[in-house]
């Protein structure tokens, strides 16, 4: 079995699908005999160009180990789903299990955001 990242942009107005098209996709990867090693959602986000008019899309990130018939098989419907705007899958050397430098940040802005509110309570309570 090899290693693989997987990301896919869903079509803004079919982010309420988003939930059940991933269900799918890893219980296809699970039946197949294959192993998600990271699952992250990024959410609606601007593109970086236009898509089919389209100015954003909901990114879906896996990494997955499966064998060579389930990646095709895998690539075959993201491209016959109308709802999938564009995929990419890369095959990697290894599993990445680690967090996302995207989810890193986020982590880390949330972190600030509340370390600053802790701050400035305690700053108030000392007034």
């Amino acid at each position: 079995m090899r290693h693989y990242e997987v990301v896919f942009l869903v079509h803004p107005d079919r982010s309420e699908q988003v939930p059940a098209m991933v269900e799918r996709y890893t219980s296809a990867i699970k039946t197949a005999g294959g192993q998600i090693h990271r699952q992250e959602d990024w959410g609606r986000r601007q593109l970086a160009y236009p898509i089919n008019k389209v100015q954003k899309a909901h990114y879906i990130l896996l990494n997955i180990e499966v064998d060579e018939k389930t990646i095709k098989e895998l690539s075959d419907t993201f491209r016959f789903n109308d709802a999938i705007i564009r995929h990419m899958i890369m095959r990697t050397s290894r599993a990445f299990t680690e967090p996302s430098p995207l989810v890193k940040a986020k982590d880390a802005r949330h972190g600030e955001t509340t370390e600053t509110t802790d701050h400035d309570a305690s700053r108030e309570d000392a007034a």
